[in-house]
């Protein structure tokens, strides 16, 4: 299927640099970046992308620039030690995944740079001033971008034209604008938008009882760390009602749910290398734009749309990069 795969950035330049990047630049000692994850470097999904995006600048580990890496083993009460002690070891930057990490490493300095790959707003979440011009020493890039949740929920409505009752499930402590969005998109639509609010593991089977309640057609999943740790489970709990479920990212969808429509994650994380490059040569997060996704993937399962006595429209087949069969 086709792949639209390309991301612009907010006043920045294009991927990649001519000339690979060299280690000991003028004499100078190769860099160090610390890095620190919610889980471990051999469970997060995404820190492989980063690294792969260093090495397509040039950068070999372990000779032209070093990666200290601190995972806090999914146990969030590890993060501000964790987060201190990269500090202390006083690296040229910081790299964080996550924006439920990413707080802990600008609470500890507000010196060395850091370059953040998140899924919230990190304007809401004060981690920038905005995302054109940050004005601290934090940068980055967030999956999240306008208008996204509401297109998803546009396609139900396409999938199914007499869709009455969608229930969001969403971490209110996460912060970005997709619950907002629905809403705002539900009015439009004549959709009936329910809140399903989940803040821990324990939640969720208060919330799926709900949803249950309130006679829910379909289910939209907000994309946090809690949710996607629990993506099975959400699935399952989907496929087991026959629920409609329209998700934020392709994994979603290849492992059961009806549609995902979003940024390719792996594209996203590794151009966030581009900006640990950029500022090891001298930038200033500052003045270095948050950079967002400006294209995005639509993927349809349709063994999941058989089950559910839907037919794909063929509307949808031709905008979608990928279909499930």
């Amino acid at each position: 299927m086709r792949r639209r795969e390309f991301f612009s950035v907010l006043g920045g330049a294009a991927f990649g640099w001519p000339v690979a990047a060299t280690a000991q630049r003028a004499g100078r000692a190769a860099p160090r970046v610390g890095v620190l994850l919610y889980g471990t470097a051999e469970t997060d999904p995404n820190y492989g992308s980063f690294r792969r995006g260093l090495r397509e600048l040039g950068y070999v580990e372990g000779q032209t620039i070093f990666l200290e890496t601190r995972g806090a083993e999914n146990k969030p009460d590890r993060l501000p030690v964790l987060a201190r002690e990269l500090v202390t070891a006083k690296p040229d930057l910081i790299y964080v995944l996550g924006g439920d990490v990413a707080p802990f490493v600008r609470s500890a300095t507000s010196t060395i740079p850091i370059v953040m790959a998140v899924s919230n707003d990190p304007v809401q979440s004060g981690l920038v001033a905005s995302l054109a011009r940050p004005g601290g020493n934090i940068t980055g890039v967030t999956f999240v971008s306008s208008d996204l949740a509401a297109k998803r929920l546009q396609f139900l409505r396409e999938l199914a034209p007499q869709l009455a009752r969608v229930a969001v499930l969403w971490n209110p402590d996460h912060v970005d604008p997709e619950y907002r969005e629905i809403q705002i998109a539900g009015r439009a639509l004549n959709v009936q938008i329910q809140s399903l609010e989940v803040r821990s593991p324990a939640d969720f089977d208060r919330a799926y009882q709900t949803a249950l309640s309130l006679r829910a057609e379909a289910l939209m999943p907000v994309s946090s760390r809690l949710l996607t740790l629990d993506r099975a489970g959400i699935i399952a709990f989907a496929a087991q009602h026959k629920l409609l479920m329209a998700s934020s990212w392709g994994p979603w969808a290849r492992e059961g749910s009806l549609l995902s429509y979003g940024p390719n994650l792996d594209d996203i994380t590794r151009r966030s290398a581009t900006h640990v490059d950029k500022i090891l040569r001298g930038a200033s997060p500052a003045e270095l734009p948050v950079e967002q996704p400006t294209k995005f993937h639509l993927v349809l399962n349709g063994k999941v749309a058989k089950i559910l006595g839907l037919e794909l429209p063929e509307k949808l087949v031709a905008l979608a990069d990928e279909v499930i069969e």
